[in-house]
């Protein structure tokens, strides 16, 4: 017999497919959060491996913000078309418009944060008892204590001190009547093993991962693209320059970084070489020091 040996990235991708199969098995009702992101991309390829030659057994959901980049939107779009998948799209301008929640003023103002009451309206008006997210551990020190599967109340909310075992891959997805888990199949993965991955696979993924010309202006160490959802304040000025995004979220928070990487090789060599997490480009991780675990602890992704 000959030898056979297995690759972290094929161990990894085991690991998230069985995670994925067991949501399938335990929940009534589960969907997948979708946003057009890497993270999400990668989630849903590993969905479709981990149920082919069927079709995804559960639908995509998505939290739209109404500040997205109109080419993750049209990535979106065109992927569910492209596979046949149903997806259920959420609007944050829903929820300002029923009163439920106070959009934000001012020139840092943005809708990141509002995304949870549109999370959780979702939720509980689709009787869902489980959404995966594509949080990884490495991202931000709040998503570092987060278990696979992740308890949340009759309320949404998240406690950081109360979580399961998950000795040996046993995972309880025992719930009380209006209580719902959180599944993050991809949380043992880097930023780096995600870039590996797609380049194994040859995963589509939105441009603006690469480098391209973009009118951008500086404000407070980032890189934030022109957008109308974005008000300029008086001294600021856009200039043409050459980036990629390293995450995508709501224009209005998400920065860019100078880059000439145009391939996937050259994209993983440029992480391999930085020194600076994917998120310290996301404005709204910068509001306090524990902004994240924060939004978590109310119902966030």
């Amino acid at each position: 017999m000959k030898e056979y040996n297995i690759n972290h990235l094929r161990e990894l991708e085991a690991e998230s497919i069985f995670v994925i199969r067991e949501v399938a098995a335990q929940f009534e009702n589960p969907v997948m959060l979708f946003s057009g992101g890497k993270d999400s991309i990668i989630m849903f390829h590993l969905a479709r491996k981990a149920f082919a030659p069927a079709k995804v057994p559960f639908p995509m959901m998505h939290i739209d913000t109404g500040h997205n980049f109109a080419e993750t939107i049209e990535f979106r779009d065109m992927l569910m078309e492209k596979t046949g998948t149903r997806i259920i799209v959420r609007y944050v301008q829903d929820s300002i418009d029923q009163g439920k929640v106070a959009e934000e003023t001012g020139f840092n103002a943005s809708r990141n944060k509002l995304q949870t009451i549109t999370l959780l309206d979702g939720i509980e008006d689709l009787k869902v008892d489980c959404a995966m997210g594509g949080g990884r551990r490495d991202e931000e020190k709040a998503r570092a204590k987060e278990r696979f599967f992740s308890h949340r109340d009759e309320f949404g909310q998240w406690d950081p001190k109360n979580q399961r075992p998950e000795l040996w891959n046993l995972f309880n997805g025992k719930k009380h009547m209006g209580e719902h888990f959180r599944v993050f199949p991809i949380s043992n993965w880097t930023e780096m093993d995600v870039w590996q991955y797609i380049y194994l696979e040859n995963i589509e993924i939105p441009n603006l991962y690469f480098s391209h010309e973009r009118e951008v202006f500086q404000r407070d160490g980032t890189l934030l693209a022109k957008s109308d959802c974005i008000p300029m304040r008086p001294g600021e000025k856009t200039e043409k320059r050459i980036v990629r995004f390293r995450t995508i979220g709501d224009a209005t928070c998400t920065g860019a970084v100078e880059s000439e990487a145009h391939s996937l090789e050259e994209i993983i060599e440029e992480v391999a070489a930085t020194r600076t997490t994917e998120r310290g480009t996301r404005a709204d991780d910068r509001r306090s020091e524990a902004a994240m675990e924060d939004r978590k602890k109310e119902g966030y992704f």
